[in-house]
């Protein structure tokens, strides 16, 4: 049997082919590797490659599996690890330029770590910008990601390199993270259902952290139940997160199998009264009325959620990334900076003050309050994932027709305030590009999100497939 087309054929259902012996690991991993090594050229969604290093896990894989050893349930999937992260025998760069001469990790980071026990293969790392700071991927280093659904678009960030990777079908599924977006800008824009999980529920690390807990990590791939496939192996404690989370009592996969369908759920077509692209409106809406039809309540809140973008730029830039670009400041190394992360954290530099990241600590924890009421007996709460379209690449998104750095201001709500939330796509814009519908849960209450967003995947039946641009 050939080896199906990872932009069709589902983790679960390729994971399975392994496992009973009609495929192996080895022509899996290889036809991972003749994808990358035709498309990436076109995309270059990954910055470090090991063929041989793969090979050698997925021959180690079949060796197990024809000796009876069971491998576990993602056994022989390739994947892409997002280079903000370590994974062993790679160097963790970060999408910077003074990580070039660091050593490659010795050891997995939690998340990869799993991933592998779990059966996966482990090609290579995918591009980021620097640090994850940006809805584009970016870096001076490795240059932009573009999307495979259209090259002159950027595929989102910070998890672009990934994005690309999953929806052109170099691998079928892949890692990420997410600070403010980062699991689902890209997501939205390559085409993939995605969800930012409850801080904690992946553990982050080692090595551990003690930056602002805005971000947390996570898998991703293009339909939601092989994401909670990937989940499943990935949840639970660690001593390196302090945040950390109990393994749910319940397969998330399993669940999905019957996800309980919404009764009643909240839409903001906007946040904060602010424009959204006519495009991704017309789209999100179009879904929503399709969930109306089957039967669910659908309140419309308007301009009742803001979004509190001071609070999170003076985390984000003051309490996650500023405190690992501070030893560069000053030095030779910082004319190597991304000039405009490079603006934006030197105005931070000579603003932050303890007082000023306590004030939007607070402003997070009262955001959070009002959202809980709001949300009051509504399953979620649904928006646009993006107020615009995608960014060319290196650039802005444009909200009808206009360049605006707030064209993907809409995701970091669910970072401020420590909720699940996801994306599933709705629709397509006239370039071809996938427009996502965005749904945020209450806190903790990650199945929910999960089960949503499969009703609505299920519902709308898109079943997007990026065109293949293999030569």
């Amino acid at each position: 049997m050939d080896v199906p087309d990872f932009r069709t054929v589902t983790v679960e259902a390729l994971a399975a082919l392994v496992r009973d012996r009609t495929l192996t690991a080895a022509a899996v991993t290889e036809h991972a590797l003749e994808r990358i090594e035709a498309l990436n050229p076109i995309l270059n969604a990954f910055v470090a490659v090991d063929a041989d290093g793969a090979r050698a896990q997925a021959s180690a894989i079949d060796e197990r599996l024809d000796a009876g050893v069971e491998v576990g349930p993602l056994a022989g999937i390739p994947i892409g690890v997002k280079d903000l992260v370590d994974a062993t025998g790679f160097r963790t760069s970060r999408g910077a330029m003074y990580t070039r001469n660091d050593p490659p990790a010795a050891s997995d980071c939690t998340e990869v770590a799993r991933m592998r026990a779990a059966g996966c293969v482990i090609v290579g790392k995918t591009n980021t910008p620097e640090h994850g700071c940006m809805g584009d991927t970016y870096n001076p280093r490795f240059g932009p990601t573009l999307n495979p659904w259209n090259i002159e678009r950027s595929p989102g960030g910070s998890s672009g390199g990934t994005g690309s990777a999953v929806a052109s079908g170099m691998v079928p599924a892949g890692t990420g993270s997410d600070g403010g977006g980062s699991i689902r800008i890209p997501s939205a824009i390559c085409g993939l259902s995605g969800i930012k999980t409850s801080h904690g529920r992946v553990p982050s690390g080692p090595p551990p952290s003690g930056l602002i807990d805005l971000s947390c990590v996570g898998p991703m791939a293009r339909l939601i139940r092989d994401v909670a496939l990937c989940l499943d192996t990935m949840v639970g404690p660690h001593p390196a997160d302090l945040r950390s989370l109990p393994k749910p009592d319940v397969s998330w996969r399993a669940a999905l199998d019957s996800p309980r369908v919404p009764t009643r759920v909240l839409w903001a077509p906007s946040i904060d009264g602010e424009p959204v692209d006519a495009e991704i409106a017309a789209a999100c809406t179009e879904a929503v009325d399709g969930l109306a039809a089957e039967g669910v309540e659908v309140v419309e809140v308007g301009g009742a959620i803001t979004a509190v973008p001071g609070a999170f730029l003076q985390l984000f830039l003051g309490g996650l990334i500023g405190p690992a670009f501070r030893p560069l400041y000053g030095t030779d190394e910082w004319a190597n900076v991304t000039e405009v992360l490079g603006v934006m954290l030197e105005d931070v530099y000579q603003r932050a003050t303890p007082e000023s990241i306590y004030w939007a600590r607070q402003q997070a924890g009262e955001l959070s309050i009002a959202l809980a009421d709001l949300m009051e007996g509504y399953d979620a709460l649904l928006m646009p994932t993006l107020a615009g379209q995608a960014p060319p690449p290196g650039g802005h998104g444009t909200i009808n027709g206009e360049e605006t750095p707030n064209w993907f201001r809409f995701t970091p709500l669910a970072n401020l305030t420590r909720r699940p939330a996801g994306t599933v796509c709705s629709g397509f814009s006239r370039e071809g590009v996938p427009v996502g519908l965005q749904v945020v849960g209450h806190q903790l209450d990650d199945l929910a999100v999960l089960e949503t967003l499969a009703v609505l995947e299920d519902l709308l039946a898109l079943n997007p497939t990026a065109p293949d641009l293999a030569p």
